[in-house]
């Protein structure tokens, strides 16, 4: 493990985590609007960044399999859903519903594994799913019904990331394979909009965010592409609750989200899930260690 790279995925999730603050700025935009131009901007990043570093060769092979252009036209409609879901959560006072959303993935990723990939968890793993399924049922029972917002982003990144998993690409040509799918739908959405007055004109100030929807978009996933070639994937599994701890601040302390009572409950049982989950697979990587 090298420092470099323990530095590049902390920065990849910090940047994640710090999304609201970027996010919050368009408040006055509808959610889908923003999504939209999320797509555009970010596929005009990734093309800079590609032509910058010369890798084109991919793109010839990829265009001629339809079963993976197939593959990757689902996992970008999965990503335009977790997009909008995260986008109107945090413009609507969710913050927190987000943040329990990614505490609650890696579970969700064990239970995909199970049924997806034939992966077999360890007791220690369906003890902390199940104190995790108590946790989201315990809110739902709170609220009075199901907390939709954090089960659609955990189900939607979680069923991404399973076919990116399964998917050849890396992350820098899957997401520009990804962007080129569904920027164009994205840029005409747009057009529509705007022609039809369904979506009204902004300022040059709007514009300038959209535009840096781009690089906000690509750069912590390049940071999270490099830290993970350099980084041990079972440090990258403990940094990536960096995340959802500093939405939970953000939603606490800047926004002021209420978390006191009954949902503080919720969410302990869910980092209990999440301390039981990693004490087992530190304890599973260990045996062999010593071994």
């Amino acid at each position: 493990m090298t420092r470099k790279g323990l530095l590049y995925g902390i920065s990849a999730y910090g940047l994640w985590g710090l999304f609201p603050l970027f996010f919050k700025q368009l408040q006055h935009v509808g959610s889908l609007e923003v999504v939209l131009h999320r797509m555009v901007w970010s596929l005009a990043f990734v093309l800079l960044v590609l032509a910058a570093l010369r890798r084109w060769t991919w793109l010839r092979e990829a265009l001629r399999s339809p079963r993976l252009l197939a593959t990757f036209a689902v996992s970008s409609l999965l990503l335009a859903a977790n997009w909008l879901t995260y986008i109107w959560a945090v413009n609507n006072g969710h913050v927190l519903d987000a943040s329990l959303g990614y505490f609650i993935l890696p579970l969700v990723n064990v239970a995909l594994g199970f049924v997806f990939l034939h992966e077999r968890p360890r007791p220690g793993q369906w003890l902390a799913f199940g104190i995790a399924a108590a946790g989201v049922l315990w809110l739902a029972l709170l609220t009075g019904h199901v907390p939709w917002i954090a089960l659609g982003l955990a189900l939607s990144f979680g069923f991404y990331g399973l076919i990116r998993k399964l998917a050849p690409l890396g992350a820098l040509e899957g997401m520009s394979l990804e962007t080129m799918l569904l920027a164009p739908l994205a840029a005409v959405a747009l057009l529509w909009g705007h022609q039809s007055g369904s979506m009204p004109a902004h300022d040059t100030h709007t514009w300038l965010l959209f535009l840096l929807c781009g690089p906000v978009t690509a750069i912590p996933l390049l940071l999270f592409s490099a830290g993970a070639r350099r980084v041990p994937l079972s440090t990258m599994g403990i940094l990536q609750y960096l995340t959802p701890t500093i939405l939970l601040f953000l939603g606490t302390l800047l926004y002021g989200e209420p978390f006191a009572g009954p949902r503080l409950a919720g969410f302990a049982l869910i980092w209990t899930a999440l301390l039981l989950y990693s004490v087992d697979g530190w304890r599973h990587r260990a045996r062999p260690a010593a071994a």
